[in-house]
């Protein structure tokens, strides 16, 4: 089926910026609250949200097989369950009638006032109903530069690293959209030079830079997806900040690993942007000749994308500093391998789960994805534009993650994940 929302040349009757990250090549989906108090699914062109659910009213998606409520759920996960027929189907249709040439629905201005509205006059939900969460491990850099810091600098990679997507199943119930604050997670920690460990706030909550992608229900119990299948499956993406509490997590993950140090609270961003519209972007990910992996996991040909990511920091009542620049493009295992290899066991997926891709980190100082790395675990603090320093993050910091990808003829982007550190919870 033709990918015509894609056409590089198409125009919006809409009002959108140059450096918007959602032109009307874009359509990405997410869930909003009108200021009539309706939950609807929509999409977004510049700064204009519109209401898909009003569209499916309206009949705007006649020819296109939908149940009758669509597009009216507080969810996209009966969306996603219909697979990328159907959203190739609607992405298309939705460039179509917002296209220049198209009057039908621009000339109509009755459709319009209950249609469109403004970005800032609608309220961003979770756009899933998240039912399992995985958390991957899968750059390198990352990987190697925690290697380097807690272990041998010689073994920094463990010995499964280069065979395999290493990962562990995470929780769902604290993922939280943006916009939503964070509290400073409680528990317990080892003093360095003590035998016995202590109660209390963690003192070293630090930001992942990671990106997810979203599922759709992928196979039946016992049944594995094929590497050159997995992108099939995949609905799209969103930005994603898996918060850590870094002293937690050393005194707690000897030996099955993450715990509470990591399921405090993870914000993602509210577009998901499909793998459809992300296609212009695909490039080569990292070699993986030394050692080739297993052939359940080899893949020919581009797959991995390239998409800028960003990360700063906000002291309240400050200005942001930015603190890295990375790219998706840097992750050694892609997610078709992620998703392959998640399910070769039999695992079941389905529709609405989240896959988060592990901390991002590029090759160079500046685009490491935690402050772990950029202040090499607190030995070198970095300078803020106030004139403070973080080592890690402070109380009634925002953290704020960008990401976006662009060529010469079209700007693709996310928006933003933009989430407060608060002081822990205490009940009032």
């Amino acid at each position: 089926m033709p990918l015509t929302a894609n056409d590089p040349s198409r125009k919006s009757w809409l009002n959108v910026n140059k450096d918007s990250d959602f032109p009307i090549q874009n359509i990405p989906f997410g869930v909003f609250i009108t200021k009539d108090d309706v939950v609807t699914i929509g999409t977004r062109i510049g700064d204009h949200a519109i209401d898909l659910g009003a569209l499916q009213q309206l009949n705007y998606f006649e020819g296109i097989e939908l149940t009758d409520d669509m597009f009216m759920q507080d969810t996209l996960n009966d969306f996603i369950s219909d697979g990328k027929k159907t959203w190739r189907l609607v992405r298309n249709r939705i460039a179509e009638l917002f296209d220049v040439n198209n009057t039908t629905l621009q000339n109509n201005e009755d459709h319009k006032a209950v249609v469109i509205f403004n970005i800032e006059d609608v309220e961003m939900q979770l756009p899933v109903l998240i039912g399992d969460y995985t958390d991957f491990y899968s750059s390198r850099e990352h990987a190697t530069n925690v290697g380097v810091m807690f272990r041998d600098p010689e073994n920094a990679l463990l010995p499964n690293w280069l065979h395999l997507p290493v990962g562990y199943h995470g929780r769902s119930s604290t993922i939280v959209p943006s916009g939503i604050p964070v509290h400073r997670p409680n528990g317990q920690t080892l003093p360095n030079g003590e035998t016995q460990p202590v109660f209390g706030p963690s003192k070293l909550v630090d930001f992942e830079l990671e990106m997810a992608f979203i599922t759709t229900d992928a196979n039946i119990m016992g049944e594995s997806i094929p590497v050159e299948e997995a992108e099939e499956h995949i609905f799209g993406m969103v930005l994603f900040n898996d918060w850590s509490a870094r002293d937690i997590q050393k005194w707690e993950y000897v030996p099955l690993g993450p715990f509470l140090a990591k399921n405090f609270a993870s914000s993602v961003s509210p577009w998901i942007v499909t793998l459809d519209a992300l296609e212009p972007f695909r490039t080569k990910g990292p070699s993986q000749n030394e050692p080739q992996p297993l052939e359940y996991l080899r893949q020919e040909g581009a797959h991995a994308f390239d998409i800028k990511l960003q990360v700063a920091i906000e002291p309240e009542g400050e200005v942001e500093t930015v603190v890295s620049n990375s790219n998706f493009k840097y992750m050694y295992w892609s997610m078709a391998q992620q998703l392959a290899h998640h399910t070769v066991n039999g695992c079941r997926v389905n529709s609405g789960d989240l896959m988060g891709s592990g901390t991002i980190s590029g090759p160079t100082p500046d685009s490491f994805g935690s402050m772990l790395e950029l202040s090499w675990g607190g030995k070198n603090p970095i300078k803020m534009n106030d004139g403070s320093e973080r080592k890690f993050i402070n109380d009634n910091d925002t953290v704020i993650m960008r990401g976006y990808c662009q060529n010469d003829n079209v700007r693709i982007g996310f928006g933003e994940v933009c989430s407060k550190l608060l002081p822990p919870f205490t009940k009032k």
